[in-house]
């Protein structure tokens, strides 16, 4: 079982100065070899350090011999972790995206109620087109790949292919519902840089779970695949969808117990989002009321020092308020692409720029980053559903995301908010 412990206290503060030393010393030749001028490399150290004051809050977590400041941060002192940290390193144009979801297959054994793929309906895209597409986010700039399905252990070998053509220059987990993992196939991918399986729990009861995902053997089949994760020494994770209810109510309580007991080291907690298989019958709203009552419990687990046994906790709602990253959706800082090679802003966005199969991926992923040049603080995902899923019954659609040229009718007009106060303070 690989090793997993939480740093807190005097030994957070000193890793955290640490972290400085080790990344002046990395980039100091870059300046020595005049390939970055004293002004620019003062510029860039101070965007770093800028940087790192967002993430100090957060658990800090060591898996192995690596040690994560967020969930979409690699691992330090990892080759990857260095490639997240010439994001800010760029000057003249647009800050690279530097993390990618890539979903390698729709084949899925369960029915997930809320599933944000339920109606991305369509062949999986020629895998050594994607293979082809997920090298060049790398070279792009891309520290963390999130690789997904449906169940990708379902097409294993299109799994394998994607994950050998990652090398260390970027980290990358996998997500499951457990199906298909066996120990061979793990020790497999631990050669090939994955470093985590990331797994749904989005309710604390086993029967409950077992009905949102519309199995039987749901929470069994994650149960197993966990146990062998931990004999292959692969570090286990979890992202939970908790309903409103379920911060009031002693479930969320009740998934860090479950998730401590299951040996995880990090947590992601995802709002409901009205996307996929909620977009038309929609989700419960937060007020502002629940959105503070829900960081005072991630905040609790992660800061309180009776907490402190605790997996790490990354959840959504900090990440992404305005006083934080905002929206880092279409290239900003994540891009999404599904099965069958729709280029999306992010998951729960469904609406496609273009499909890889059908066009020129650098065409594509340009014309989003432009739409996207400012980054802003609107969660456009639950802004604008209604009027997503006013396009996919006006047209008739019978898949998700909206195709590109209806996509149009939605971000051509769009407002996306303020400029994030994070990107606009890089700039300056």
């Amino acid at each position: 079982m690989i090793k997993v412990k939480n740093i807190s206290g005097i030994r957070k503060i000193a890793f955290i100065q640490w972290v400085k030393l080790r990344v002046f010393i990395y980039f100091l030749p870059e300046l020595l070899k005049g390939n970055m001028s004293f002004k620019r490399f003062i510029k860039f150290v101070k965007r770093l350090l800028y940087f790192l004051s967002k993430v100090k809050d957060n658990k800090f977590v060591k898996i192995g011999e690596n040690t994560r400041m967020d969930l979409y941060i690699p691992g330090f002192p990892s080759q990857a972790f260095f490639t997240s940290c010439k994001k800010v390193r760029e000057f003249e144009d647009k800050l690279p995206c530097t993390v990618a979801l890539i979903s390698v297959t729709s084949a899925c054994k369960f029915n997930c109620k809320y599933c944000y793929q339920k109606n991305d309906r369509g062949k999986d895209v020629d895998i050594n087109r994607l293979i082809e597409v997920v090298k060049k986010l790398q070279n792009m700039g891309v520290a963390f790949f999130n690789i997904e399905g449906g169940d990708p252990f379902l097409t294993y070998e299109r799994l394998k292919k994607v994950c050998q053509s990652i090398d260390e220059r970027s980290e990358t987990w996998v997500n499951s519902t457990g199906y298909g993992i066996t120990l061979e196939r793990l020790k497999e991918l631990k050669k090939f840089n994955v470093n985590a399986i990331m797994f749904s729990m989005h309710t604390p009861d086993s029967e409950e779970l077992n009905s949102f995902m519309g199995n039987e053997n749901a929470w069994q089949t994650m149960a197993k695949a966990i146990e062998l994760c931990h004999k292959a020494d692969m570090s286990v994770a979890f992202n939970c969808c908790i309903s409103k209810e379920g911060f009031y109510n002693g479930d969320f309580e009740k998934i860090m117990e479950k998730a401590k007991d299951f040996g995880a080291s990090i947590i992601q907690v995802i709002k409901p989002k009205p996307s996929g298989g909620a977009l038309k019958e929609g989700v419960d709203k937060f007020s502002k009321e629940d959105i503070i009552h829900v960081k005072n419990l991630v905040n609790k687990y992660n800061l309180d020092k009776k907490y402190k046994a605790y997996p790490s906790i990354s959840a959504q709602v900090i990440e992404e308020d305005k006083s934080q990253f905002g929206c880092t959706a279409g290239g900003t800082d994540r891009i999404y692409i599904n099965a069958k090679g729709d280029v999306q802003p992010c998951e729960f966005l469904n609406m496609s720029f273009g499909n890889i199969e059908e066009e020129s991926f650098e065409e594509t992923y340009k014309k989003m980053r432009e739409c996207f040049l400012e980054p802003g603080e609107c969660w456009l995902c639950e802004k604008y559903s209604k009027e997503i899923l006013r396009l996919y019954e006006k047209y008739n659609l019978k898949s998700l995301p909206l195709p590109p040229e209806i996509s149009k009718e939605i971000y051509n007009n769009w407002d996306r908010g303020e400029q994030t106060y994070f990107y606009k303070k890089l700039k300056e």
